[in-house]
């Protein structure tokens, strides 16, 4: 079985939050297996700042589904969507 690598968008619910803290949390809710590989961070508007970590998954069944509830639950996120994903 190979892997994936998925770039997922996180917005955060405030431009207030501590980007740091808050990419310790999403590593924290990765399911095992899963592993963040490179975080981007983008300027989206009016000081709101997305996280764009690079997640590297299993390639089997449900794919990225998993990491991307856990990160819709972290505390501090907005919403969660993948902008790429590939085979490695």
């Amino acid at each position: 079985m190979g892997k994936v690598a998925a770039k997922i968008k996180v917005m955060p619910d405030s431009p207030e939050i501590d980007l740091d803290a808050l990419q310790e949390r999403l590593e924290s809710a990765l399911p095992e297996g899963a592993k963040i590989n490179g975080v981007e961070r983008e300027n989206v508007a009016f000081g709101l700042i997305a996280l764009y970590p690079t997640v590297i998954v299993p390639d089997g069944s449900g794919g990225t589904e998993t990491v991307e509830e856990n990160f819709a639950d972290v505390d501090g996120v907005e919403s969660v969507g993948v902008e790429n994903v590939g085979r490695i």
